[in-house]
């Protein structure tokens, strides 16, 4: 199985000029692609395949106006036409949206390194044009292994390197039990076989101490722009820079502990080794329309747990499983079976007509959804 592993560079100054200017290649080439096949589109031809664009952009590497091209790897630009061309497949396939041009103030900066010419040590990592990165976290990545994908890319705060490495898969002794998890807003997650909920990350003190000073920021910036609006545009200072730094600085510090919060928690439901995990398909795209809870929802971050989850149970060889959309798992008594016809989103009590059962209603879902399934 492939693992992908994320590591953040420390560049030096020369080498930060010389990523974003891979970033920028990478963004420019891929704009140029989209508006190659829109246009080829346009006038009634077919799809053009990325070969021939590639050797289109060996032409233009040979003219005075994209000389610059040669500055960075052969295959920033290569990879980018790939991109482009993928994008483009998948809309006319009904896969995906229409691509978007990339903007150069909005879209992250990001691109593709060759995976053959790339070479790690227990300290830096080797590229193209680049030379030798340190790496910020010794000895994380394997050496001599075949690489996967790897990609280069800036949050607004630091550089990563993104890579795909093949590891077999973990022989472990499985309890033969199956963990149904309900996850929610109150408490992250719900297991069977716990009796504790996974508490809210996003309630703590730390977080809300660090959620009020981004406030703050962001009212102090909003108040510059203000104060700086000239006719219908607004200057931009030295201060807001600085302020903006901040926030961005804020938000993944944020991000940092709610990943951070979201790996524990996989990985010690995955250490319990359980035969079989379910859980629940959550449609977040509707959820998130609720103006109420769309803020809780984003925050808790559904996806990138159940993505965790996942991944994680494969590497151990444990069966992930997901419930259908429509299936009663917070309606259906845990006890007798029985079925109610309606609940309501404020009943936090699960209280069975049938049997008289009592029981707090996530860890009623949690419980049939751990017997989904099983006759």
């Amino acid at each position: 199985m492939i693992t992908s592993m994320k590591v953040r560079l420390e560049p030096n100054n020369k080498q930060v000029s010389k990523l974003f200017q891979c970033a920028g290649t990478a963004r420019f080439i891929y704009n140029w692609t989209l508006a190659k096949e829109e246009e080829n589109y346009k006038n009634g031809g077919k799809f053009i395949s990325d070969n021939e664009l590639r050797k289109e952009i060996t032409i233009l590497k040979k003219t005075g106006e994209f000389k610059w091209l040669n500055g960075v790897s052969n295959n920033v630009a290569k990879q980018a036409v790939k991109d482009g061309c993928e994008a483009y497949k998948k809309f006319f396939k009904h896969l995906a949206d229409k691509p978007k041009f990339k903007s150069r103030r909005k879209s992250k900066p990001s691109f593709y390194h060759d995976n053959i010419k790339i070479k790690f040590t227990e300290t830096h990592v080797q590229l193209e044009k680049l030379g030798k990165v340190k790496l910020s976290e010794y000895g994380r990545i394997p050496m001599n292994v075949k690489y996967n994908n790897p990609r280069i890319s800036f949050d607004g705060v630091y550089w990563y390197i993104s890579i795909g490495v093949e590891f077999q898969q973990e022989l472990v002794e499985l309890t033969g039990e199956s963990v149904g998890i309900d996850v929610g807003i109150k408490d992250l997650a719900i297991c069977s076989n716990r009796e504790k909920p996974y508490k809210n990350i996003n309630k703590t003190k730390k977080v809300k101490k660090l959620e009020k000073k981004l406030r703050r920021l962001q009212r102090k910036v909003s108040n510059k722009y203000q104060l700086n609006k000239r006719g219908g545009s607004y200057v931009k200072t030295s201060n807001i820079i600085k302020i903006e730094r901040s926030i961005i600085r804020l938000h993944k510090n944020l991000d940092n502990i709610r990943t951070d919060y979201r790996h524990k928690i996989t990985t010690e439901i995955v250490k319990t080794k359980p035969s079989r995990i379910v859980m629940e398909t959550l449609n977040v795209k509707g959820m998130m329309k609720n103006r109420h809870l769309s803020k809780g929802i984003a925050k808790q971050g559904f996806f990138e747990f159940k993505t965790m989850i996942q991944y994680k149970a494969e590497k151990y060889g444990i069966e992930f499983v997901e419930a259908d959309k429509w299936y009663p798992s917070s309606k259906t008594c845990s006890e007798c079976g029985h079925v109610k016809p309606k609940l309501s989103l404020s009943e936090r009590t699960f209280i069975c007509e049938e049997c008289g059962v009592v029981i707090d209603r996530d860890k009623n879902a949690s419980i049939n959804l751990s017997r989904y399934k099983i006759a």
